[in-house]
């Protein structure tokens, strides 16, 4: 199967939609496809879109523009080397990413825009506390029932998870998830769900655990002991 030519990720600025070269409506598509599979994620929110250097038209970037509107997305900035495409989005009203001065001068390959800052939580989240970052996500403390951490990267967890965590919300399924006791009410990674059994969430916190990372392998989340490599 060909690889997709919609690339998502979190970067420093938020949620970025790389769209590459092929067939516009198909392109579209799988974005919105992949934007209805993440919500809670997107909504509200401002995402950077980069089309490249291909010449995108008015009506193809009104489309785009559509798209985002219906999921309760907000283009912030569209990146292009393409001068009609810039034109056609002036027109529109559509704000354009500056040139990064480093970054795009030949024979440099700072990639800076589609670096993934990681959020430091340095508290216990209780219940009813939501964290959400496009990128990877540690927390310095216990992930009580009823919280829920999601993030577009990695979830490092110094402490014990209780409540709901979903690595790689932006369709990530090689997002990892780490904790000194792993016992979530609910764990996702990509569109994989997981739930822990039940008599393992009800263990009492003085029970002997030791640390774990959870990862996709053959379609499905695993755990496996948490140990250096």
């Amino acid at each position: 199967m060909a690889a997709s030519q919609v690339v998502i990720k979190g970067t420093r600025r938020g949620p970025s939609i790389t769209l590459g070269e092929g067939d516009w409506k198909a392109m579209l598509a799988d974005m919105e496809e992949r934007l209805q599979q993440a919500p809670s994620f997107f909504r509200d929110s401002q995402v950077h879109v980069n089309v490249g250097a291909r010449d995108v038209t008015g009506d193809e970037l009104r489309w785009l523009l559509s798209i985002l509107n219906q999921r309760g997305v907000r283009l912030a900035t569209l990146r292009t080397t393409s001068e009609a495409t810039a034109n056609e989005a002036t027109a529109l009203g559509i704000r354009l990413a500056p040139p990064d001065a480093v970054s795009d001068m030949p024979g440099v390959r700072v990639p800076t825009a589609d670096v993934s800052e990681g959020l430091l939580v340095r508290r216990t989240l209780r219940s009813g506390q939501v964290v959400q970052h496009p990128g990877h996500i540690v927390v310095m403390g216990d992930i009580n029932p009823g919280a829920e951490v999601i993030a577009g990267g990695d979830v490092i967890v110094w402490g014990r998870v209780r409540g709901k965590v979903h690595a790689g919300a932006l369709g990530n399924s090689g997002a990892v998830v780490c904790a000194l006791d792993l016992a979530p009410a609910q764990l996702r990674i990509g569109q994989l769900i997981a739930v822990s059994p039940d008599d393992r969430v009800g263990q009492e916190a003085d029970a002997q655990r030791s640390p774990e990372v959870a990862f996709v392998l053959d379609g499905q989340i695993i755990a496996e002991p948490w140990e250096p490599r």
